[in-house]
């Protein structure tokens, strides 16, 4: 078993060091523990401090691609080495890297498949009031979305077992944690939470300028991903507001002309049209929303059986007549 803990790092050359320190290299359950340093296009020299402190593995772009991209380039790499499970942590030494054993023990009791690193923000200090009321509120849609329950849901500390990468699909430009637990709770994946304490604060976060960009680009990926595996959840319901605002001026209207009022009252017919109109295009749009999610459901089940040719399968797994390849030929510095 080989455990590797990736680190998606953008200039983080002074805190880079404090986070290698505090990785375990030895973990229950594991022959071995690795480090890939996935650097997203640093100019503070971030690829070189990790090299100079013993790491092998540095995936490095030559530009900025994103956090989504970073983990995902980083899950490749571990699984193209043999990672039966990988951890995600930060490069600014937000989380509590000696926890590691701790996140992946459900995943090596045979519990979860994901464990996610609940940060309890309700008691971190340099949270504001609102922060915490939107960090609550954000983990109690994604938990709805992903039918699951996370009381930390944004975590970025995370574990995932082979069996879940291999099934997983980052799609997104922006932050993977969102769609990476819709997708998970919604292909039947087992998730659960380890409570961790953060480590104070080193700076601002770099992946969004304030608040309401972060509520609305995650907003988004929400909204995407329950589409994507709800549809009939989200055009049914909002097929039936409009419905309900059709039929409200349509009853209005016809009581007044069955009364005899000569006002008309046209204006309650052409607002319940518009909304009756509203409400079966959001029918028509049901259908090829359900459309779509067959036809991706069928190419990620081709995904999942190409990464499995590529990577092997996951521990346990019967090995399949066109599994080959030995992952170790893969180069140990990659660059994007």
């Amino acid at each position: 078993m080989k455990l590797f803990v990736q680190i998606p790092c953008l200039d983080e050359a002074g805190t880079l060091p404090l986070v290698l320190a505090t990785i375990p290299r030895e973990v229950a359950g594991f022959d071995s523990v690795e480090i890939v340093v996935i650097d997203d296009g640093s100019t503070d020299g971030t690829a070189e401090v990790a090299r100079r402190l013993g790491v092998q593995h540095v995936v490095r772009h030559t530009r900025t691609m994103g956090l989504a991209r970073s983990f995902r380039d980083g899950v490749d790499h571990a699984l193209a080495h043999g990672a039966d499970v990988v951890v995600n942590t930060d490069g600014d030494n937000q989380y509590p890297s000696d926890r590691i054993g701790d996140l992946v023990a459900p995943i090596v009791a045979g519990e979860a498949d994901i464990v996610v690193g609940d940060r309890q923000t309700a008691t971190i200090a340099h949270f504001s009031p609102f922060k915490k009321l939107m960090q609550r509120v954000g983990s109690r849609v994604v938990s709805a979305a992903a039918g699951a329950s996370l009381p930390d849901a944004a975590s970025g500390f995370r574990a995932y077992s082979r069996a879940a990468l291999l099934r997983l699909n980052v799609v997104t430009q922006f932050s993977y944690t969102m769609e990476t637990i819709i997708q998970a709770g919604n292909k039947r994946l087992r998730i659960a939470s380890v409570p961790v304490t953060t480590n104070p604060k080193t700076r601002e976060s770099r992946l969004f300028r304030n608040i309401w960009q972060h509520m609305g680009r995650s907003g988004r990926a929400i909204v995407r991903s329950s589409i994507m595996f709800r549809p009939h959840l989200v055009f049914l319901t909002l097929a039936a507001v409009f419905f309900v605002a059709a039929a409200v001026p349509a009853v209005r209207f016809l009581v007044f002309w069955a009364s005899g009022d000569p006002g008309g009252h046209i204006q309650s017919l052409v607002f319940a049209a518009a909304m009756l109109v509203g409400s079966l295009l959001c029918l028509a749009l049901l259908v090829i929303a359900d459309l779509l999610r067959t036809n991706r459901t069928l190419v990620e089940e081709t995904l999942e059986r190409v990464k499995t040719m590529q990577y092997g399968p996951p521990p346990g797994a019967p090995p399949g007549p066109s599994q080959g390849g030995d992952a170790s030929d893969v180069s140990q510095d990659a660059t994007a």
